[in-house]
């Protein structure tokens, strides 16, 4: 019994590791530790807050004199116009804008991307203690925090759940589509009729895109959320991101020759691209790697359209490296078809 039962057993660890279940196992919490190590916010109690200052304010001398003594905690960044400080804290090159409240000179209004994040609570809790240090007990140089984000939390994560659904679809739904279709031998019996390798790959790619906005569109009725003000744009976005992940998603399964390899690589590729982008927020040193992934490059401007109102014409870039990606990996697939790989 005890030789069947091991038998068994070597040949259930070898199929794991032909099917590549191991390195799942073995990857996915490394991955997992590594970006929570980013994630830390304890580094956020160390590291400089950026602040943003108005040329055209006139700053209270002795908050001013304490903010740039204190460059250990802030980096001053002196901006001309109100308009140029909210676009650099846009793009998080600065945590905090400070300027008048419209009352009493010291008594000061901070802006920031969230209320309830990491950032903002850092920055109150410094310059609470510059003031004490200066002054004692008195009234707050802050008077109010005024949050861009000011939606709903089902909205502000909305762009998370849209990122996380469509590439849902690109690397767990599609690859292990294709592989099955390659491992009953049914994307052979196609290509044997008049049917050809680009159009059974245009078909694979208009359905990962029809299945990607149709959970999109259910995610967002059933948040009872209202469609983004740029509808056009926000459409063609998701289409750029179905089309790019899609034919990653098919050029996987191409690769792989059944569907649990498939499956595995899936998984391998899901959690990368999911992670970085959706919690670049929390990080600044996640924010300096989160670009060179191809995620946020579809995460970014989803969550400017739907939570800052912002239109297409400031990711160009974006939009045309999803696309040049997803032509990319199209070339690779129409080439694995042509070469009937693994087939």
């Amino acid at each position: 019994m005890i030789s069947t039962v091991i038998t068994l057993l070597t040949h259930d660890l070898a199929v794991a590791f032909k099917n590549k279940t191991l390195f799942l196992i073995v990857c996915i919490p490394l991955f997992v530790y590594a970006t929570l190590t980013l994630v830390d916010p304890t580094k956020a109690g160390t590291a400089r807050m950026n602040i943003a200052l108005l040329q055209s304010e006139s700053y209270a001398p002795i908050v001013l004199e304490n903010i740039q003594w204190a460059h250990d905690q802030f980096a001053v960044r002196w901006v001309s116009t109100a308009e140029e400080a909210t676009r650099l804290l846009k793009e998080r090159k600065v945590d905090g804008i400070l300027m008048h409240d419209g009352g009493d000179v010291p008594r000061m209004l901070l802006t920031v991307v969230r209320q309830a994040s990491v950032e903002t609570l850092t920055i109150m809790q410094r310059l609470s203690a510059l003031q004490t240090a200066a002054e004692g007990k008195g009234p707050s140089w802050i008077a109010s925090v005024r949050p861009l984000q000011t939606s709903s939390i089902k909205r502000q994560t909305l762009p998370t759940w849209i990122l996380m659904m469509v590439l849902l679809v690109s690397f767990i739904v599609l690859p292990a589509q294709v592989a099955e279709e390659k491992e009953k031998q049914l994307l052979l019996g196609w290509l044997q009729t008049p049917v050809r390798e680009s159009e059974w790959l245009v078909s694979k790619l208009v359905y990962g895109i029809v299945l990607m906005l149709t959970s999109v569109v259910v995610l967002q009725l059933m948040g009872g959320e209202p469609s983004c003000a740029h509808g056009v744009i926000y459409l063609a976005m998701l289409c750029a991101g179905g089309f790019c992940f899609g034919a990653l998603g098919i050029c996987l399964g191409l690769l792989c020759r059944n569907q649990a390899s498939a499956r595995t690589l899936g998984i391998l590729c899901y959690l990368p691209l999911l992670l970085p982008a959706a919690l670049s927020d929390m990080s600044q040193e996640l924010r300096s790697i989160a670009p060179l992934v191809p995620s946020y490059h579809f995460y970014e401007p989803i969550r400017a359209m739907l939570l800052e109102d912002s239109g297409l014409g400031s990711f160009t870039h974006a939009w045309s490296s999803l696309v040049a990606i997803g032509l990319l990996a199209c070339l690779v697939s129409h080439r694995l078809i042509k070469k009937r790989w693994l087939m």
